[in-house]
């Protein structure tokens, strides 16, 4: 199991020094820059050699929903057996659509389970569309309409299968945390100094862009059978599950074949591909936006076709209703 040591109390001095960030995106206003984006960025060739870096990739970081995927590796090495859409919803930060919310709950259902064993927060759906229309039909904040519940559902799935308790499930020392900590350790190859609690209430381990990018390259290529395998497959199968309408993360899994593309809050991006290739990008202040330009950047750099990337490029910065800006990546693809 990984050693934790907790979190820094609040008010109190960061338990690890503050990361070397770098400017990896910019806003242009004609001609003019007026926003940078600071972060880190780290790109694996298909030995897990690095192809590229940029700013502070080993410093440790949480990464947060990112980590969803290798959560649910452990849990089908511990014997979750999901139809592939309902797999890919264990690994997904999904909007909150009808069917997002269905589906954890058919998750549930199938393990003679209710929604009252969830254990994770309430909260609106995340998607914006999804939760107009929550609201316009009367719906409230929820467990199943967080963006986390098929996760949580899943988690309480692999304690029936187990006979474990399923009251405290969010416990680190429960034996479904305890196993996946052991799975985080195996695929990242990095022992976690650090621990914390996501936003939904699960346990989080610190580790650095490197150990997330190694992880989601052997995800990606794992072999046919595996408990990999089964994940990155029902993820690349139902990209929709794993974020949703609109949502970039479902965009690229939909337009590279054999991609593997996960994102978390606080700005960070996380791709494996078929051959092992791997991305993992951190944005310093947290912003979403500047995620995906520096992501596609990347994955330029590794040699997938930018013509083809550049579709999902970010709409051009209006003034006036017409072009007079853009947000991009800054090139970092030199950096080592």
């Amino acid at each position: 199991m990984l050693p934790l040591i907790s979190q820094a109390e609040p008010g109190q001095p960061c338990a690890v020094p503050r990361p070397n960030h770098v400017p990896l995106a910019e806003q242009t206003r004609d001609g003019l820059v007026e926003s940078v984006h600071y972060g880190s960025v780290i790109a694996l060739d298909y030995d897990g050699g690095t192809r590229l870096s940029a700013g502070h990739p080993l410093a440790l970081f949480y990464p947060r929903s990112s980590l969803k995927p290798l959560q649910a590796v452990a849990m089908v090495r511990a014997g979750l057996d999901l139809p592939p859409d309902l797999l890919a919803l264990a690994a997904a930060s999904h909007s909150g659509s009808s069917g997002h919310q269905d589906g954890a709950m058919r998750i549930l259902q199938l393990h003679g389970l209710t929604e009252a064993v969830l254990e994770n927060t309430v909260d609106l759906p995340y998607g914006d569309a999804e939760r107009q229309s929550w609201l316009r039909a009367g719906g409230e904040a929820s467990q199943l309409a967080q963006n986390c519940s098929g996760k949580h559902a899943a988690m309480t799935a692999t304690c029936v299968i187990n006979g474990w308790p399923v009251a405290g499930y969010l416990n680190p020392e429960h034996p479904l945390q305890a196993a996946i900590a052991a799975v985080v350790l195996e695929l990242t190859g990095e022992e976690s100094p650090l621990a914390s609690t996501d936003g939904c209430g699960t346990p989080l381990f610190a580790l650095s862009l490197l150990a997330m990018a190694r992880a989601f390259g052997r995800i990606a290529s794992a072999a046919p059978g595996t408990a990999e395998a089964a994940v990155a497959n029902a993820m690349m199968a139902h990209p929709e599950q794993v974020a949703g309408a609109g949502r970039d993360v479902t965009a690229l899994m939909r337009l590279v074949p054999g991609l593997l593309a996960k994102d978390g809050f606080e700005g960070l991006q996380l791709v494996g591909l078929r051959d092992g290739r791997a991305v993992a990008v951190k944005i310093s202040d947290g912003s979403d936006r500047a995620r995906l330009p520096v992501t596609l950047h990347a994955l330029a750099a590794l040699g997938l076709d930018p013509g083809l990337l550049q579709t999902l490029a970010p709409a051009p910065i209006l003034g006036g209703g017409r072009p007079v800006g853009e947000l991009r990546a800054i090139d970092f693809s030199t950096s080592n």
